[in-house]
């Protein structure tokens, strides 16, 4: 199976891994990438408990729109460390990190 990602852009910033690993890049989320992660998730739960229009449904509404946010900020931070490792991002705090 051949998972080779061609961009329709060069990367701007020095390349760590054209095709980086799930656990890598997973291991790769910074500070920002959790605090994100987290806020994102956290006004989900919030929108989906006030999009709950009758009291019992609240509940399920909130707990569906935190799995939507929680998904969604994974996702969100996924793409940022990803980007970073294979240069389409500011990536400084990598590259001296991956040179040691």
């Amino acid at each position: 199976m051949n998972t080779d990602i061609t961009a329709s852009t060069k990367p701007e910033y020095p390349v760590l891994d054209r095709n980086p690993p799930f656990t890598r890049v997973v291991g790769n989320f910074s500070t920002l990438d959790y605090f994100r992660f987290a806020t994102i998730t956290g006004v989900s739960v919030t929108v989906g408990y006030l999009s709950g229009i009758k009291p019992g449904i609240r509940g399920p509404s909130m707990v569906t729109g935190g799995l939507i946010g929680l998904m969604g900020g994974f996702m969100y931070a996924y793409q940022n460390s990803a980007g970073r490792i294979m240069g389409f991002f500011p990536n400084d705090n990598e590259v001296a990190h991956y040179k040691k």
